[in-house]
């Protein structure tokens, strides 16, 4: 009988995958986006140490279905009987399907990180400590804002305002506004609304999701000059925001974000090296996992970058508190995100107070999976 630690022995002996999907109360709309839907899949690695890793990604309704059975014909059949302690090789191994060149990467990287965050989760719960100790970080709490103010087709302005009060009532000190479907002056309106039904203690981060040209970014930055944005999230459109994201970091002033739009480290490296931007982004569930998220955040570092995770608070809020340059944790209110409220079995009924979540002390993501609301979800 071995007297090692149980994390070294225990193997990978099934995965398991499930769909959910849920339709919102109200469609999401912003400037290059819009959804009615939340949907998402929980990814179960089973181990032969009785231990169940078990993590939910994702928000991509149209690649549900591929990712998916990517996991179940092409990893899982490479990944049975792997050491569950062997994370950097799993993922390695993993990673090989991103290589087929006429393939959409998007997919294989998605399935990567799920296989990856649930693997993670494993490895907590078999140490069992939650991963941001396990990561070395020390915080118990971490301050947080929500991804919101999203277009309406009427009465946009008082429902911003109405918006910030329901944050508030909601214990959440901080919004995310939506930007970039109007002009430049007509956003800066929306960004001054919020800011004035808010007061200055409370965060106002702008996210025009690549909706401007080098232009109207500029002079989005220049009406709002007053406001004290806490940050200008993807301001310029996609296909050369490497060149103008610098210009409109350098003369505006306003910390820059970005990251999310990136598929692997190097993408936010090169980021980080223009001198681009001042917080990174980078989404775990669309490039491949916590891992990868990790090394993102290890090289921003270097460049003196902060951290944040977009999106998926069931484990970005622990990934940004485990990291010494983790800034906020991002979050939504209920209508937005059904899945972080209901699914997860022993969250607070109130999570949050006074802008700040306590973060969950049991092993692994630290959340138990309410069953129920599983079954009445899940699609297949």
């Amino acid at each position: 009988m071995s007297n090692q630690h149980p994390l070294l022995n225990a193997k990978i002996i099934q995965i398991e995958t499930i769909p959910l999907r849920v339709k919102m109360e109200r469609v999401a709309t912003g400037s290059t986006l819009k959804l009615s839907h939340r949907c998402t899949i929980l990814t179960r690695i089973h181990t032969d140490a009785g231990v169940i890793g078990e993590c939910f990604n994702g928000n991509d309704d149209a690649l549900q279905a591929s990712v998916i059975n990517m996991i179940n014909e092409e990893m899982t059949p490479l990944l049975i009987g792997q050491s569950v302690a062997s994370i950097e090789d799993i993922w390695s191994l993993t990673r090989k399907s991103t290589e087929p060149f006429l393939r959409d990467r998007r997919v294989a990287l998605r399935a990567q990180s799920c296989i990856d965050s649930a693997l993670h989760d494993a490895i907590g719960k078999l140490v069992g400590l939650p991963i941001n100790v396990l990561w070395g970080g020390a915080k118990k709490d971490i301050r947080v804002f929500a991804l919101g103010g999203y277009y309406r087709e009427k009465n946009d302005l008082e429902g911003l305002a109405q918006e910030v009060e329901d944050l508030k009532a909601f214990g959440i000190y901080g919004l995310k506004l939506k930007l970039g479907g109007k002009s430049p002056s007509e956003d800066a309106k929306r960004a001054e609304v919020v800011r004035k039904a808010a007061g200055d203690d409370f965060i106002l981060g702008c996210d025009a999701n690549q909706g401007w040209t080098l232009q109207q970014a500029l002079e989005f930055t220049n009406i709002t000059k007053d406001l004290n944005l806490d940050w200008l999230e993807e301001p310029c459109k996609w296909d050369n925001d490497r060149a103008e994201l610098p210009l409109v970091r350098s003369i505006s002033g306003v910390p820059i974000t970005a990251g999310q739009s990136e598929l692997t480290r190097f993408g936010c490296r090169d980021l980080m090296q223009a001198k681009a931007i001042d917080i990174c982004n980078f989404d775990g569930s669309w490039g491949g996992g916590p891992t990868e998220w990790r090394r993102v955040a290890m090289l921003a570092n270097s460049f003196g970058v902060k951290v944040m995770q977009h999106l998926e608070p069931q484990f970005g809020l622990m990934m940004s508190a485990g990291v010494s340059n983790g800034f906020y944790g991002e979050v939504m209110l209920p209508w937005r995100d059904p899945f972080f409220y209901r699914l997860i079995a022993n969250q607070p009924d109130h999570p949050f107070k006074d802008g700040i979540y306590t973060l969950p002390t049991e092993p692994g993501w630290g959340m138990v999976i309410d069953e129920d609301y599983l079954q009445s979800v899940r699609i297949d």
